[in-house]
């Protein structure tokens, strides 16, 4: 396992491990249940950029050490520099990490156990997909010390109703495991003992599968979201066009034809 930058290299806040495909990234900061200082988010930053470029990587888990999966931003560290623009540059720093996961060509997967709070619930919302633990809780609880999570509700708002997310943004109530897989903010619930074989599972599946049809329907997906519906349509046609021209869509169908397992290429 290898660290990513930290200010303790005897201590990495961020861990990376490969392994068949997958690159998991461990949050490795336990005594701050994993808060997200400014040493984090630029180790963050950093690993999304070089898995962006790695083709050898089919999948990505995103966990963390400890109690908890993330407790949001460093509130120490932010209010020893009470200055506005201090604090824009920080949010839009950690702004640019949300949307460094989604921009990924392969899919992030949480892995979630204890609390995943303001930024840290916006973490997993920022993830393409979530497993937790049933112990897992989730909320965007700064109006509790007068901050509204205003860009933790960016994610929040694009994964769960409004009218719950709402909710959660100006009571900072916590919701439990379950709670957040019906409510959309998480794909899975399982009970503790289980959280490693469910996210191992659900990965393997990923990596089962083409690589480049992967990379094109992610991009696709969150793209199309934005769209007015014809013009989604329309974007969607011409995407699946284009991947029906690879060699793995060619392969894939013949295999299924042919009754027997495909043979996927590298990534395009």
């Amino acid at each position: 396992m290898s660290a990513a930058n930290g200010t303790d290299t005897s201590q990495p806040i961020l861990l990376r491990e490969d392994k068949a495909g997958i690159a998991t990234l461990t949050l490795n900061r336990p005594q701050q249940f994993n808060a997200l200082s400014e040493a984090m988010l630029d180790a963050l930053q950093a690993q999304l950029d070089r898995l962006a470029a790695d083709d050898s990587v089919r999948c990505v888990v995103l966990a963390a050490s400890g109690r908890a999966f993330c407790a949001g931003h460093d509130l120490r560290e932010m209010r020893a520099t009470p200055q506005l623009g201090y604090y824009q540059e920080l949010f839009q720093r950690c702004s640019r990490v949300m949307q460094a996961i989604q921009a990924l060509p392969m899919p992030v997967i949480a892995r979630v156990h204890g609390i995943a709070t303001a930024a840290g619930c916006q973490l997993v919302g920022s993830c393409d997909l979530a497993v937790a633990s049933h112990a897992a809780r989730f909320a965007v609880s700064g109006i509790n010390v007068g901050l509204f999570c205003a860009t933790p509700s960016v994610a929040l708002t694009r994964n769960i109703p409004i009218k719950r997310a709402f909710e959660m943004l100006v009571t900072g109530k916590f919701i439990d495991a379950q709670t957040a897989a019906d409510w959309g903010l998480i794909n899975h619930a399982v009970a503790e003992e289980e959280l490693d074989a469910a996210v191992a599972t659900l990965a393997a599946q990923i990596v089962a599968k083409s690589p480049v049809s992967i990379r094109y329907g992610k991009a696709m997906v969150y793209r199309q979201k934005q769209m007015a519906l014809s013009d989604a349509y329309e974007y969607a046609a011409d995407v699946m066009a284009r991947n029906i021209m690879e060699d793995d869509a060619m392969e894939g169908i013949d295999a299924f034809l042919e009754k027997r397992t495909p043979k996927w290429g590298p990534p395009a």
